[in-house]
């Protein structure tokens, strides 16, 4: 039971993760106000995810793969943990 409700908790904070990933993509194609809370929030809580990924992968023809790549490793990330919870309950 205990492991369930952790691969589920666990679930959802990944999505969440990806889905504010997604939100930034959208955002990057419209003008915002920078200083909106939301907006703020938004990339505070996805920029240490990007970071890294960004420097892996550079622009290229002005177009940034590094959410694509993000959104791939988190997923892998998220099935690995999960199985790794599966394991140890």
């Amino acid at each position: 039971m205990f492991a369930y409700q952790l691969i589920q908790v666990v679930n959802i904070a990944f999505q969440v993760l990806m889905y504010l990933i997604i939100g930034r993509c959208i955002l990057s194609f419209i003008r915002h106000d920078p200083y909106n809370p939301i907006i703020k929030f938004v990339y505070d809580v996805t920029e240490p995810v990007m970071a890294p990924f960004r420097r892996l992968l550079p622009m290229g023809y002005g177009i940034d793969f590094s959410p694509l790549l993000a959104v791939f490793a988190l997923g892998l990330i998220n099935k690995l943990l999960v199985q790794l919870i599966y394991i140890v309950f």
